[in-house]
């Protein structure tokens, strides 16, 4: 399928450019690194974009998503100001089939970012992102995980998934003064909700 080889993605993928890039792991001597270091954009499309997400579990609600862009090193380019949650622009509209990945600050010097209690959120949870073409798509949260940045886990995140499927991405963990980055990413997974 298109949007399953679209969504397809070389390991190596960076977590969250906000957090920091996670540098791409060490290739062997010998052998070729990958060209093409991040998800496959996908064919042109008519111009349906994400336009609000609510998270009613944690008391979230927000509207005007802002496109982001791959980064130079192959990593999503996090939002430019903390208070913005952003969408992977290349990847699926969310409730279009394969896995859309949204993206957003967890905290800044002035205080929490929208992400802030994305680490409160568990199974069962509804997700509900309204589209520019008047639906909401309504997802359901499979699991929460924390992962080093080393150690993002980019096939899970972009590879293909069956139906709709929705990552929320921000950082996590104990805070690197030194980098000034969180070390870990937190991702939710989410699924189409159908009743």
């Amino acid at each position: 399928m298109i949007a399953e080889r679209a969504a397809f993605v070389l390991l190596g993928l960076a977590a969250l450019a906000a957090c920091a890039p996670v540098a791409t792991p060490p290739v062997p001597a010998g052998a070729v690194a990958p060209t093409v270091p991040g998800p496959l954009p996908l064919p042109a499309r008519a111009e349906v974009t994400p336009v609000r997400l609510i998270i009613p579990a944690i008391g979230f609600d927000q509207a005007g998503l802002i496109p982001l862009a791959l980064g130079s090193a192959g990593e999503l380019r996090a939002p430019e100001r903390f208070s913005d949650v952003g969408w992977y622009q290349d990847g699926p509209v969310p409730g279009d089939p394969g896995p859309a990945v949204l993206a957003a600050h967890v905290d800044s010097r002035s205080g929490p970012a929208p992400f802030y209690r994305l680490r409160e959120l568990r199974s069962g949870d509804e997700v509900r992102v309204a589209r520019s073409d008047g639906t909401d798509v309504v997802f359901r949260v499979d699991s929460v995980q924390r992962y080093p940045k080393n150690e993002f886990p980019t096939r899970a995140v972009y590879g293909p998934a069956p139906g709709s499927a929705l990552r929320l991405i921000t950082c996590g963990g104990s805070f690197d003064t030194a980098k000034r980055s969180y070390r870990d990413n937190v991702v939710v997974y989410a699924s189409q909700r159908w009743d």
